[in-house]
């Protein structure tokens, strides 16, 4: 019998797991910025990840903290700049290194730039947009967020395994605005911690995938069969430690989630 510490190899095709560039490639260049989505595009990535806001005049922004104190030169709550605000500031040099590349492409990045950036990619690139939002805009983010995949014509794939893009969250209730606007549209349940809900594999109604942190998979490694079994895919963040990666690929995981796309792409064989 294989233990939770041991888990069987899947037999999967190392090569066949997509990458997914957390934040742009943002081990290398500032988080959320035009500089580390082309930076992750260039790289290989299959995907990019992004977390949006929403601003105090209704434009989604690339931005994962509530504040903006931590990845820019400013200060505040995004909700409550707008995005003239935003336009005014620095997002990538406390990035900068004695050592490293001066960043160019750091100014706030809309979701609407992120969209084009990958329509003009060249090749595919699928997107994984995560919603972030405080309680006082109710449904607002989601709202936005189809209205602007709509105009991409992203919004209706024919089934979820068509669609480019998919929507994350951490919040079961956001999904549910997401697949009650775009029923077609694939959803991420973000999961940190295991509840009495989720234990056994379950998702919220309607949600395919599910995307559990490295540290829970570490924990609860058969909680992935579980999640099989269910017929769940399963989407991993953050992997960055090449052992992570390797138990990731022991698992079977669909999809894993890193700062690191050049480095991951290269220990699964395609670099």
């Amino acid at each position: 019998m294989t233990s939770a510490q041991t888990p069987q190899p899947s037999g999967r095709d190392p090569r066949s797991i997509q990458v997914v560039a957390h934040r742009g490639a943002s081990d290398e260049a500032p988080e959320h910025t035009l500089a580390a989505y082309k930076k992750a595009i260039e790289d290989g990535a299959d995907a990019l990840e992004c977390d949006v806001r929403l601003t105090a005049d209704g434009h989604l922004v690339c931005v994962h903290d509530r504040r903006v104190n931590r990845t820019s030169n400013g200060r505040g709550a995004v909700s409550a700049l707008e995005l003239a605000d935003l336009a005014a500031l620095d997002f990538g040099s406390w990035k900068n290194r004695e050592d490293g590349p001066e960043w160019e492409d750091t100014s706030v990045l809309t979701l609407e730039r992120l969209l084009e950036l990958v329509a003009d990619a060249g090749r595919p690139v699928e997107m994984a947009i995560e919603t972030k939002h405080p309680t006082r805009w109710a449904g607002q983010v989601e709202e936005r967020l189809l209205l602007l995949l709509k105009r991409f014509g992203l919004d209706a794939p024919k089934t979820p395994a068509d669609s480019p893009v998919r929507v994350m969250s951490f919040s079961a209730r956001s999904l549910h605005r997401i697949r009650a606007g775009a029923p077609t549209l694939p959803t991420v349940q973000l999961l940190q911690f295991l509840t009495p809900r989720t234990r056994d594999g379950r998702l919220p109604e309607g949600v395919g995938i599910a995307g559990p942190g490295i540290r829970l998979v570490r924990n609860n490694p058969s909680y992935i069969e579980k999640l099989r079994r269910a017929g769940h895919q399963v989407h991993v963040w953050t992997v960055n430690e090449p052992q992570d990666v390797d138990l990731c690929v022991r698992l079977g995981i669909d999809a894993i989630i890193t700062n690191r796309p050049r480095a991951v792409l290269e220990q699964l064989g395609r670099g």
